[in-house]
């Protein structure tokens, strides 16, 4: 029997996207896949019974490129890990459509601008992500490798932040005492 992918991450606040590009330069950091719009959609049923179990079900398009994901309940630690199932598809619509008569329907899109970097030794991902609420790297990975990286990005584990893009929204329309609805730009 095979495990399932687990994906291991943190999120680490920076200023701007100058800052965070400088740091990932610092660090060896190289780009691997170029700055691309994205455009989330999380699913649910009418009685959120995938935000209840902490699940989620995403159709992303980033670029060209339309995938559809499931996550599974994280394990919240120093580090978020969870089960993670995804793949590409040729049809966000279709895709909308099948969710919907399966009883899903769209509860919350989110969008950011997303830029990938890699280290030539380096076990894991680097991302870049320009928010409505924020700029973010996400460093994803063996948890050995973040916390090595962490600190090569001038960061420590008092740093770390293992919310979703989601609650991080929620938070930010708290502080700002602005009414939720979706985290997109303009």
């Amino acid at each position: 029997m095979t495990h399932p992918p687990q994906e291991i991450e943190i999120k680490l606040a920076v200023p701007d996207p100058r800052t965070a590009r400088r740091l990932l330069a610092k660090a060896n950091f190289t780009v691997s896949r170029r700055r691309v719009f994205e455009s989330n959609i999380i699913f649910d049923t009418a009685g959120l019974r995938l935000r209840r179990a902490s699940t989620l079900l995403r159709v992303r398009q980033a670029g060209r490129l339309t995938t559809v994901t499931y996550k599974g309940r994280p394990a919240v630690a120093k580090h978020k890990s969870r089960e993670e199932l995804e793949l590409q598809i040729a049809d966000a619509a279709a895709m909308h459509a099948i969710f919907q008569r399966l009883g899903f329907r769209p509860v919350f899109r989110y969008e950011k601008y997303r830029t990938e970097f890699r280290q030539n030794h380096g076990a894991g991902l680097a991302t870049l992500d320009e928010t409505p609420v924020g700029v973010y790297l996400e460093l994803e990975g063996p948890p050995d490798w973040i916390d090595r990286t962490a600190p090569q990005l001038g960061f420590g584990e008092q740093d770390y932040i293992t919310d979703s893009y989601a609650r991080l929204y929620l938070n930010w329309c708290r502080t700002n005492r602005v009414k939720p609805s979706n985290m997109v730009f303009g």
